[in-house]
């Protein structure tokens, strides 16, 4: 299977495309070879072959033409697939489609991508027929990859080599039971192809008639965000969960702000989880009426790209009377801009390396 698919991946750039798409385009195509991390003792007994795989993908190069393209040094954007084979039926196999920034360094030899997007397992748990795969809870779930590697175009004609490592993560963000998720650590290598060029591109620092103003004062956002979950109990249903979210914003730079706020969360899975400890465990005393509800308090930074910026916040829990995951939890995703007001976010919640939901949401920034 992987011998067939990395022939026909070779062809792709020969077959599918002209000369006409012109030197703003690559091609890469990298063979991973790795290990799957013990992350969580549950999932031990999965890890028994060294999973390989290959990671094929469509970059569009900037030179300058927007103000953000020269701020982060010429990056590229585009679209990645993935493949991954556990080399255990149990776990099954992994298809993955990806949107994916490339950043580069040292006089662009090194390059580090970052994608986010959302991946296919071929056999996820089934309390039949696959009760041993603690890992996938689902068939379809979100996937993060990070890949960091040595990069030369155009060593012979239009192909260049590529080599480093790459991360691999998998996961439902708890949006059902069980999802320990995995995380593969490999090595790759791979070549890449750049279509014919056009000498008319040259990377360079445009002068813009007006340059925004980023020295803005405070600005206040109201965030909604939404989605399901369920608890680690498997089967005990999904549920949804409702977070309103205040903060405050001050920027700083072109490319950073600083946050602080407060988060109040309604996670419905909670309610039930509370209620059947209550039953279950009756030895430890649960009230089956204990507020499921939390209050949270954050500090967080924003890194703004183009419309798109990346967010991390970490919070504490000033109001949980039921003290589930720890005191501490953490917010990492993306926001979408419509409009110096108006976004759209796509985050996870998670306390450490538990995840505990993907949050959609909407908000408005004034």
């Amino acid at each position: 299977m992987l011998k067939r698919l990395y022939f026909y991946i070779l062809f792709i750039p020969v077959t599918v495309f002209s000369q006409e798409i012109n030197g703003k385009y690559t091609v890469d195509v990298n063979y991973f070879y790795g290990n799957i991390l013990p992350h969580n003792n549950t999932i031990k007994h999965l890890i028994t072959e060294h999973p390989e795989g290959a990671l094929i993908s469509f970059n569009r190069k900037t030179f300058g033409d927007k103000e953000w393209e020269s701020e982060y040094n010429f990056p590229d954007y585009g679209a990645s697939f993935h493949y991954e084979t556990t080399k255990n039926p149990i776990l099954g196999d992994l298809y993955g489609l990806y949107a994916h920034y490339n950043f580069y360094f040292l006089n662009r030899n090194l390059m580090f991508r970052v994608g986010e997007g959302i991946a296919y397992i071929t056999n996820p748990y089934d309390k039949e027929t696959n009760f041993r795969n603690l890992a996938y809870g689902t068939r379809w779930m979100t996937s993060t990859y990070l890949m960091l590697n040595y990069h030369k175009e155009n060593l012979y004609k239009n192909i260049g080599l590529q080599a480093g490592i790459g991360f691999f993560h998998h996961s439902n963000s708890n949006m059902a039971s069980p999802n320990t998720s995995t995380n593969t650590l490999a090595v790759n290598v791979g070549v890449n192809y750049s279509f014919e060029k056009n000498e008319n591109l040259q990377r360079h620092t445009k002068i813009f008639d007006t340059i925004p103003n980023y020295k803005e004062p405070v600005k206040y956002n109201i965030a909604f965000r939404s989605g399901f979950n369920e608890s680690d109990i498997i089967g005990s249903g999904k549920f949804p969960f409702y977070v309103l979210s205040a903060y405050a914003d001050k920027r700083l730079s072109r490319k950073s702000a600083i946050q602080f706020g407060a988060d109040f969360f309604m996670m419905k899975y909670l309610e039930e989880y509370i209620r059947y400890k209550s039953v279950a465990y009756p030895n430890e005393h649960i009230d089956p009426d204990t507020d499921y509800r939390r209050i949270g308090v954050f500090i967080g930074h924003e890194l703004f790209i183009n419309k798109l910026s990346l967010e991390a916040q970490a919070g504490y829990y000033v109001y949980a009377p039921f003290g589930f995951l720890g005191p501490f939890y953490q917010r990492v995703g993306m926001k979408y801009y419509f409009s110096k007001t108006f976004f759209t976010s796509l985050t996870l919640k998670t306390h450490a390396a538990k995840a505990e939901a993907m949050e959609i949401g909407v908000g408005i920034r004034l």
